[in-house]
């Protein structure tokens, strides 16, 4: 007997023709759809991006702009473009907040591809001039990049495959750069390529590894990247956990038809452009974007206060058997936790934002994690912890020791990610390390996850993660290993406690 769901038929689905016909407290395009032409590609079909890209796309091609509709491109899995392919690119934003649910259907995709499966189609739209943007959301491993540095990975499989066939690329460097090569070969104008991935300068970033995967495969062709392509940065914050079935429920019962590619996410949302657009751009600020020309000061506050509290509370919560941020934020001990660590830790790292009261901002970010109706999964933020704690965490608390200052809650939460290398509690309960570096970190946790000092050590000195500044400082090392010790022989709450409290 298989598992599999049914699929939905054509005349239940969510699509162009169920448009007109959704119930009134729907919200949906106010525009028409086939007057809409392509004038951006996003890489990383996400969810992410269909919270914010989506939404801010549609607000603005609702005021009337006809040339700026997104075909969205996902590299791997083929789940999304089977959800919304046969919807026309149609999707439902669910936001939820004090028990209200909001419905509306996104209609800026106007087409979604396969880069595996449609390689060669996905160049061809690259190719075209009327392309203008490429925007990408990828997650930070997708960058193929040493987090340390910013630069790209050679030795990586992808970027090694890539650039014995780079005609043929996988990779999101290699992709852009054989679009590009594309574009120059044709006497084109190139895209703007735009970063919306949460890593700081992550436009500084993706200018560094696809210059650099072009000059390994055709200097010449590197120097005219260098020279013409804009790659500006961007911070995008909305909390967008993944969708459950309940909420793939709520969504067909609101629609009277069935969605099967819905994104939840909460009501607030906000995100921050450097306006370095050559080709030109949607009006974005016109649906509430901030264009600026220093995108880092907001970028940093969002990263280190949202981001790295989520860190935090991520490996914290899966030690203890927490699901949920939501769940966090209701137990007594992980809030004073977490304001410890914006007072103390992160607050003081971050450079005056404009118009922005960071301390307010925290105080929002708490009352943002508490909402019931948004639930983040623990695991979920817990993923890829390699590439997320340094910075997010690690470079605050250089900067913190740059200054005579010891961290306070960090080596907290870095013992906590250590533990949770285990990938279980030692009583029968478990969990999955999803990790670039899994394999190794997980060998190591394996070795030495009985012995604090020995599991510190070992991952201490892997130098992809722990800087000399931070691998070398005693009272951090001291305070992670004890930390690690505590965790380990009396749990949890004993450990926060003692924390808290001593």
């Amino acid at each position: 007997m298989s598992n599999s769901k049914p699929k939905p038929t054509a005349d239940k689905r969510l699509g162009n023709a169920r448009l007109a016909k959704l119930p009134a407290a729907v919200a949906r395009p106010a525009y028409d759809r086939s007057k809409v032409t392509p004038g951006i590609v996003h890489l990383g079909l996400g969810a992410f991006c269909r919270a914010h890209l989506g939404v801010y796309t549609d607000d603005v091609l609702a005021q009337g702009t006809t040339d700026w509709g997104i075909v969205g491109v996902n590299f791997r899995s083929p789940d999304i473009i089977e959800a919304l392919k046969p919807q026309d690119g149609l999707y439902t934003l669910l936001s939820r907040e004090d028990g209200v649910d909001k419905l509306r259907v996104i209609g800026a995709f106007l087409d979604v591809m396969s880069a595996s499966g449609q390689l060669d189609d996905v160049l061809a739209v690259l190719a075209k001039p009327e392309i203008r943007i490429v925007t990408i959301t990828v997650t930070e491993k997708g960058y193929c990049h040493d987090p340390a540095t910013g630069r790209l990975n050679e030795a990586h499989p992808m970027i090694v495959a890539d650039l014995a066939n780079p005609r043929q690329p996988h990779s999101l460097p290699g992709l852009i750069v054989e679009a590009l090569r594309l574009r120059r070969a044709a006497d084109g104008w190139p895209f703007t390529v735009l970063s919306c991935d949460n890593l700081p300068g992550n436009g500084k970033v993706t200018r560094t590894v696809v210059t650099r995967f072009a000059e390994l495969s055709d200097p010449d062709l590197g120097r005219w990247i260098a020279d013409n392509v804009a790659f500006p940065s961007s911070m995008v914050d909305r909390i967008t956990p993944a969708t459950r079935d309940v909420d793939r429920a709520i969504v067909t019962a609101g629609l009277r038809v069935t969605d099967a590619g819905p994104v939840v996410a909460e009501p607030f949302h906000q995100w921050v452009i450097e306006d370095r657009f050559p080709s030109g751009r949607p009006a974005w600020e016109t649906a509430g974007a901030i264009l600026t020309d220093n995108v880092h000061p907001f970028e940093t506050m969002k990263l280190r206060c949202l981001n790295g509290a989520h860190s935090t509370l991520a490996y914290l919560s899966v030690l203890a058997g927490i699901e949920t941020i939501a769940d966090a934020m209701a137990d007594p001990l992980l809030p004073k936790v977490i304001r410890h660590l914006w007072d103390d830790d992160l607050i003081p790292t971050v450079p005056p934002v404009p118009g922005t009261d960071v301390t307010a901002y925290t105080r929002d970010l708490e009352a943002r994690f508490r909402n019931p109706g948004i639930r983040h999964l623990t695991q979920q933020i817990s993923s890829d912890g390699s590439q997320k704690l340094g910075p997010r965490l690690i470079a605050p608390a250089i900067e913190r020791i740059a200054v005579g200052k010891a961290p306070r809650v960090v080596p907290l939460t870095v013992a906590a990610w250590m533990v949770f290398l285990r990938g279980s509690d030692g009583n029968g309960r478990s969990w999955t390390v999803s990790d670039p570096m899994a394999a190794h970190l997980t060998a190591i946790a394996a070795e030495h996850g009985d012995d604090p000092a020995a599991l510190a050590d070992a991952l201490f000195a892997v130098s992809e993660i722990f800087p000399p500044t931070i691998a070398g400082n005693a009272p951090f090392r001291k305070a992670t290993t004890q930390h690690v010790r505590s965790l380990l022989t009396r749990g949890v709450p004993a450990t926060l406690t003692a924390f808290l409290f001593r």
